[in-house]
């Protein structure tokens, strides 16, 4: 069974930056992040593969997400700068047993416990 422990979330104010990490038990095919704040679906935010580096789904995002790994260490982080309002949330890494990256919750076997991400002044 993979495990999948994310780390780096806390609060950060508005226009920061904040880098959260992602340890998987494992070697991984496809990693990616997703996020869900209360009252919302979640949603994919960036994608990590071998055939789709740094895809990144969350159109709210585009252009503030960096999505890297580290095979070494079977490690992804998510660089996430000028952090917004609206982007608080928790933040789950999720693998598939596929080398092909998906934006669909249905897709991932494996899930984190998620970490908190707060954006506030």
């Amino acid at each position: 069974q993979l495990q999948l422990v994310e780390s780096g979330g806390g609060l950060v104010q508005p226009g920061g930056s904040l880098g959260l990490s992602c340890a998987a038990s494992g070697f991984t095919l496809a990693i990616a992040w997703f996020r869900q704040a209360p009252g919302k679906a979640r949603e994919g935010v960036s994608c990590f593969s071998r055939t789709a580096v740094g895809t990144n789904y969350a159109d709210s995002m585009k252009g503030r997400v960096t999505i890297s790994r580290d095979n070494a260490k079977n490690t992804v982080y998510l660089q996430m700068n000028s952090l917004k309002p609206d982007d608080p949330a928790i933040y789950y890494c999720a693998a598939r047993p596929d080398y092909r990256c998906s934006s669909s919750v249905s897709d991932y076997l494996y899930w984190g416990q998620g970490t908190q991400v707060t954006v506030s002044s």
